[in-house]
């Protein structure tokens, strides 16, 4: 059966506190070392990397590649936008403090609607994800297994794609779980859910 390992990204070289999102911040060179090596002796053989475009993603896809030569590049050379983090236009590179409470709580409010910083809304996201997924799917043979490293808002979209979920209407839908940086999880595909890895 083919398996799908959901991998967000090393630290980020970001202070504390600042939303990132898109931006193209480099990982942590150390903790990247470490993924890399950890993940190295979980995958399966000739398993299928895809990676983000953001550099804290492709650098690991790439690092992975080079110790793992039997694990297969599947992404473009300039990685799949689809597996992007989520777009937080004019918030990126504030402070979470500094963007304030009211300007938080009217995205949350509107939840299904509203981009934050005029970037993407929750369900446009939830809409490339399913893209990637069906993607992924249609490419990886049964018995292969698939990686994607990614971002957390990434991961948590597929973890509701995977409950049936295709549009969130409240922020209370939202997964509040996941991977830490540098963590992941994987699923076997037709099983009811991610599971730790």
């Amino acid at each position: 059966m083919s398996r799908l390992w959901l991998v967000r990204h090393p630290r980020p070289l970001v202070a504390a506190g600042v939303c990132y999102g898109r931006l193209d911040v480099a990982a942590d060179p150390q903790h990247l070392q470490q993924v890399r090596d950890q993940l190295a002796q979980e995958l399966p053989p000739g398993a299928h990397v895809h990676h983000s475009p953001r550099q804290r993603c492709a650098k690991l896809a790439q690092a992975l590649c080079e110790v793992r030569p039997d694990l297969q590049s599947a992404s473009p050379p300039d990685g799949d936008p689809d597996l992007a983090e989520m777009d937080f236009g004019e918030w990126e590179g504030q402070t979470w403090d500094a963007l304030g409470e009211a300007a938080v709580s009217a995205w949350t409010a509107d939840f299904a609607h509203h981009a934050p910083g005029g970037g993407e809304t929750v369900n446009q996201v939830l809409q490339r994800v399913g893209r990637a997924w069906r993607h992924t799917q249609a490419r990886t043979g049964t018995g292969q297994s698939a990686v994607w490293i990614t971002h957390a808002g990434v991961i948590r979209c597929l973890q509701l794609l995977r409950q049936g979920v295709h549009q969130v209407d409240r922020a209370s839908q939202w997964p509040t779980g996941g991977p830490a940086c540098g963590e992941w999880l994987s699923f076997e595909w037709g099983a009811s859910g991610p599971t730790p890895a």
